[in-house]
C-alpha cells in the first residue's frame, strides 16, 4: 500500500495505515491495526507548493527584513535580531534546546502518526521549508526508523513542540531512536544503518518542524478509530448481558426511540434489538410480564448512554477532519509573499475534542461494569447462580473479575477529569495560556484502553451467564460468542486462573473476528 501525501494533505485512513503499518492484529494494543506495509510519497504538486514557499523566505531572506522565526529568536526572544551567518545555526539549536522531553518513549504508533502529519503539515506549502525536508521524514517512515520521543514534554502550546523536536533531532543524524525491542539507539546509527544521510537546516526549517498539532491530532485519530470499534462492541456486550440476564427487548425498539431523535441512540438501541432476536433464552420469558416490569437503567438506558457516546465522537471526528484541512504552523508563508504570525498551533479545539471523548467512553465503560454486577448478585441476576459459580462458597466464580472492573471504572474517572482547562504559563509569559491538548489525548487512549478491559469482563460475564441458562439456546450474537470465549474460558464450574482468560477475552473485544461473526449471521451493525 502507497500513501501519498498531497498538497492538499492526507486522510485519517492514511494516518491509521501509517501509524500501524506492520503491526500485529493479534494485540490488544494495536485495535485496528492494518496488519500490513506501507510506503509514503509526497506527490509533485506538494513537492511545487512547498517549491513556491520556500522561495518567498529564500527572498525574505535577501531582502533583511526581520521575520519572525526567519531572521529573530523565538518565543519571549522574538524581538532579537539574529544576524544572517547565524540563522541556520540558530535552527539547530532550536531543536536540540526544544528536544527536553522525559519519561517513558511513547508508542510506535503515535510517533510514526505524528511524523506523516508533520509531512502533511510541510507540504501544504505554508511553511516555506525546502521539500528535502517532508522528504527525510518521509524516508523515516519508510525505513522504519521511529524516534524515542519522550511521554513529557508538550503542553500544546506552539503545538507539540517537545515531541515534534525529538522527531526532528533524528533527522539531524541526532537524538534516540526506538528499537524493536524497545531499547533506545542514537539517531546517528540508525541513519547509518539505513543508508540515510543527516540534514542541515535552512532558514524557518527547524521552526516549520516542530511548531503543530501534529502530535495531539495523531493520537485523537487513533482514539476515534479505536472508539467507533468499541462503541459498536459495547452494544454487543450489552446485548448479551441483558440476554443472560433475561432482560427485555421491548425498550429497544425503534419507535421508542424516534420519539427522542439523537442518531448515536438510535444506532445503538437498533444494534441492541437485532442481537437479541432469535433467541430462546428471551423467548423463555417473553410473555411473562410479572418476570419484571422493567429493567434496570444498566440495561434498559444502555442505548441512551452509548449513543451520546456515539454523538460526541461524531463531534471529535468532524473537529479531526476539520484540523487534517488546517494549516497549524507559525509563521505561515502567504502566497501573496507575506509572513505572518498565528495563533493556529493552539490545541484547544484538539484538547476539548480529547477531554469530551474521554467523558463518553468512560461512561460507556461504567455502565458495562453495572451490568457486570449485576450479572453476579444472586438477588438480581434472576435465578443465576452467585458470582456465576454452580459451586459458590469453595469457588468465588467471576467475583474478583468484578473488583478489576470497579477499580478500572474508578480509573477512568479519574482520567475523565479535563485536562483542557488545567493551563500553565510559559516562555516567560509569552504563552500565557496552553491547551494542555498533548495530555488530553493520551490520557484518552488510557481510558479507551480501559474500556477495552471493561468490555472484556462484561464479555466473560455475559457468556458465563448464557452458559448457565442452557439447554436454552441463545441468539445468533450469543453462539457466536460462545464459539469465540468458551475455547479459552471453558465451562462453568472449579474456580480457574482469571487473568489469562481476560487477558484473552480483551483481544476477542479489540479484534474483528467476533463482530464479523456476528454480522456474517444478523447483518453489519453501526
Amino acid at each position: 500500500m502507497i500513501v501519498t501525501v498531497q498538497s492538499t494533505g492526507v486522510s485519517a485512513a492514511d494516518v491509521i495505515a501509517v501509524a500501524r503499518s506492520g503491526a500485529s492484529v493479534s494485540s490488544a494494543a494495536d485495535l485496528g491495526t492494518t496488519g500490513g506495509d506501507v510506503r509514503v510519497e509526497i506527490s509533485p504538486e506538494a513537492v511545487e507548493a512547498m517549491a513556491r514557499s520556500r522561495a518567498i523566505v529564500d527572498g525574505i531572506e535577501a531582502s533583511g527584513r526581520p521575520v519572525y522565526g526567519v531572521s529573530t529568536g523565538f518565543g519571549a526572544l522574538a524581538s532579537t535580531s539574529i544576524e544572517p551567518a547565524r540563522r541556520a545555526e540558530l535552527q539547530h539549536a532550536l531543536i536540540r534546546s526544544h528536544a527536553a522531553g522525559i519519561g517513558a518513549p511513547m508508542p510506535r504508533e503515535v510517533v510514526r502518526a505524528m511524523m506523516l502529519l508533520r509531512v502533511r503539515s510541510l507540504a501544504l506549502g505554508r511553511s516555506g521549508v525546502r521539500p528535502v525536508l517532508a522528504q527525510g521524514l518521509v524516508d523515516l517512515l519508510n525505513h522504519d526508523i521511529t524516534p524515542w520521543v519522550p511521554e513529557h514534554g508538550s503542553l500544546g502550546a506552539s503545538g507539540d513542540l517537545a515531541p515534534l523536536a525529538h522527531c526532528a533531532l533524528v533527522l539531524l543524524g541526532e537524538g534516540w531512536v526506538l528499537a524493536k525491542d524497545g531499547s533506545r539507539i542514537a539517531g546517528a546509527e540508525a541513519l547509518r544503518a539505513a543508508g540515510l544521510s543527516a540534514l542541515d537546516l535552512a532558514a524557518k526549517e527547524g521552526l516549520a518542524l516542530i511548531n503543530g498539532t501534529d502530535g495531539m491530532l495523531g493520537m485523537l485519530l487513533l482514539a476515534i478509530h479505536d472508539a467507533r470499534h468499541l462503541f459498536t462492541m459495547a452494544d454487543v456486550t450489552a446485548a448479551l448481558a441483558i440476554e443472560a440476564m433475561l432482560g427485555s427487548d421491548r425498550p429497544f425498539l425503534p419507535e421508542l426511540h424516534d420519539i427522542r431523535p439523537h442518531p448515536g441512540q438510535a444506532a445503538s438501541a437498533a444494534n441492541i434489538h437485532r442481537l437479541l432476536q432469535g433467541s430462546a433464552i428471551m423467548d423463555s420469558h417473553r410473555d411473562d410480564l410479572a418476570h419484571a416490569v422493567q429493567d434496570a437503567y444498566s440495561m434498559r438506558c444502555a442505548p441512551q448512554v452509548a449513543g451520546a457516546a456515539r454523538d460526541t465522537l461524531d463531534f471529535v471526528h468532524t473537529t479531526s477532519e476539520r484540523e487534517l484541512v488546517s494549516v497549524v504552523d507559525n509563521p505561515v508563508v502567504l502566497p501573496d509573499g507575506r509572513v505572518e504570525s498565528t495563533g493556529n498551533f493552539h490545541g484547544a479545539p484538539l484538547g476539548f475534542a480529547a477531554d469530551f471523548l474521554a467523558i463518553a467512553a468512560a461512561e460507556v465503560g461504567a455502565i458495562a461494569e453495572r451490568r457486570v454486577d449485576r450479572l453476579l448478585d444472586v438477588t438480581r441476576s434472576r435465578e443465576l447462580p452467585p458470582f456465576l459459580s454452580p459451586d459458590a462458597g469453595v469457588n468465588s466464580g467471576l467475583m474478583i473479575a468484578q473488583y478489576t472492573a470497579a477499580g478500572i471504572v474508578a480509573e477512568n474517572r479519574r482520567l475523565a477529569s479535563p485536562a483542557s482547562v488545567d493551563s500553565l504559563p510559559t516562555s516567560g509569559m509569552q504563552e500565557d495560556h496552553v491547551s494542555m491538548g498533548w495530555a488530553a489525548a493520551k490520557k484518552l487512549r488510557t481510558v479507551l484502553d480501559n474500556l477495552t478491559s471493561l468490555l472484556a469482563v462484561e464479555l466473560l460475564s455475559a457468556v458465563r451467564g448464557l452458559q448457565l441458562r442452557a439447554p436454552l439456546t441463545p441468539s445468533a450474537a450469543g453462539v457466536a460468542a460462545l464459539a469465540a470465549v468458551t475455547p479459552f474460558a471453558g465451562a462453568p464450574g472449579p474456580d480457574i486462573f482469571l487473568a489469562p482468560v481476560l487477558e484473552q477475552a480483551r483481544s476477542v473485544v479489540a479484534g474483528p473476528s467476533l463482530r464479523a461473526s456476528i454480522e456474517a449471521e444478523i447483518g453489519t451493525l453501526r
